[in-house]
């Protein structure tokens, strides 16, 4: 942490940490989604016109028109922010999509009631195949990104592996990709909150425990995204 010198004592106080105003974050978020969607201007405008339509529509319909169009600007903004963080949401996927280590940069998102390793558990430095694997209440998920010919082989090894250390807890698989039966990098979350809770938290805590002693594979992370880093930016998804 910086730290800031009182001259006249010596002594050494916390610098203090420039607080991100809300609409600083509004900003970060619609700079970042500009770069890499070049109709956004458009959307935004589209949403906005579209929000504020529809109630100045409803005042001229019934002669109170200041009323509704000022309910119409609220209206419109509450559109516009949705409309810019979902584009944000596509935005962020679209950095990140088909580089190694994507898929734990989206799992970083789930905020509550899973753990992941930071790395991988399984990764091969020619192919850049890698398998994930976090606890939580449904059990254990193991999370691939590898060709579908390759990726089953490597999720049943990891699930043998689990299964030594800890019988009779579910093993649940996600195939992350765009081929048929594969889950696509958007959703994941959506995928995983699916799954049903089977185990108590002090059961998770026990397989989080037991697992740990397999450890996480030791091989040189790829050239792409590190799993260790990569993160999706959640105020640039929401907007705000």
């Amino acid at each position: 942490m910086a730290r800031s010198t009182n001259k006249s004592d010596g002594s050494t106080k916390p610098a203090k940490v420039k607080k991100v105003r809300w609409y600083h974050q509004l900003w970060q978020a619609y700079r970042m989604t500009a770069e890499f969607d070049k109709w956004l201007n458009l959307w935004l405008i589209a949403a906005f016109a579209a929000g504020f339509g529809v109630f100045f529509a409803i005042g001229m319909a019934t002669k109170k028109t200041v009323y509704f169009s000022a309910l119409g600007v609220l209206f419109a903004l509450v559109v516009t922010l949705f409309v810019l963080s979902r584009r944000a949401e596509t935005a962020a996927y679209a950095q990140i999509e088909g580089q190694p280590g994507a898929s734990r940069a989206v799992i970083g998102t789930i905020r509550r009631g899973w753990t992941f390793p930071e790395e991988p558990v399984f990764i091969d430095p020619k192919t850049h195949d890698m398998v994930f694997r976090g606890v939580g209440r449904p059990g254990v998920v193991l999370v691939s990104e590898a060709p579908p010919h390759r990726a089953k082989r490597l999720l049943e090894n990891e699930r043998k592996k689990v299964n030594r250390l800890v019988a009779n807890v579910p093993v649940h698989f996600i195939e992350v990709g765009d081929e048929p039966g594969q889950v696509p990098l958007r959703k994941i979350p959506r995928e995983m909150r699916r799954l049903r809770s089977e185990l108590t938290k002090a059961e998770v805590a026990e397989v989080l425990r037991r697992l740990t002693a397999i450890g996480t594979a030791q091989l040189p992370i790829p050239k792409g995204v590190d799993p260790t880093r990569a993160r999706i930016d959640r105020r640039a998804q929401r907007g705000r």
